[in-house]
């Protein structure tokens, strides 16, 4: 008998081996992507191995190849949803081409759309109960944060005007997240509004 003309493998054997070339095809970010799908619908006590390997149609083995644990994967997941990854997401990488004051609209956009600031309301609640989460959320924070206040300076402001008010921003924005269910949403010309009298002034 030829190779070509072999019986064809068993199914099962058959679904084995689609199984297992799925999951060599999946990435850390697909992990992390799962975690924070199932952290939204139903917090983070609910993200298990065997919940984020049935999320992914995986097996098990397949988590293990990429973590040692459930552990790892949420400490990836809170680093991954924080790092440079998630800047390119909300555009932060294309804003410095930006003039300062376009920019500033620009990342106040990004930030109030209706997904960022689900993921953001549920990543800092988990922060409450986990050190390393909130690590991770503290770096974004201080990252946007020194964004503003760099995009202040370069407007003109002083070192320490720029950091007031950029303050003022930041807690604007965590303000924003926790309280966007119970209080109208800004709406695109009352965001500018917000940031042509945050920028008013002498510099």
């Amino acid at each position: 008998m030829t190779e070509n003309s072999r019986p064809p493998a068993p199914v099962s054997k058959r679904k084995a081996a689609s199984a297992r070339g799925a999951a060599r095809r999946l990435g850390v970010e697909d992990w992390t992507a799962a975690a924070l799908s199932i952290l939204l619908r139903e917090g983070v006590a609910a993200i298990t191995i065997a919940k984020v390997c049935e999320e992914l149609g995986v097996t098990k083995g397949s988590f293990y190849w990429h973590f040692d644990g459930i552990d790892q994967l949420l400490e990836t997941t809170a680093q991954f949803w924080c790092a440079d990854h998630n800047d390119a997401a909300r555009g932060f990488q294309d804003l410095d081409e930006l003039p300062p004051r376009e920019r500033l609209t620009r990342m106040g956009e990004l930030l109030t759309g209706e997904r960022v600031w689900q993921v953001e309301l549920a990543v800092r609640d988990w922060a409450r109960t986990n050190a390393k989460v909130a690590e991770a959320v503290k770096a974004l924070d201080q990252r946007i944060f020194h964004t503003l206040a760099g995009t202040l300076v370069e407007m003109g402001f002083s070192a320490a005007q720029a950091e007031l008010r950029a303050g003022v921003m930041c807690f604007a924005g965590i303000g924003f997240v926790h309280g966007n269910q119970n209080l109208p949403v800004p709406t695109e010309e009352q965001r500018r509004e917000f940031f042509r009298f945050i920028t008013s002034g002498e510099g």
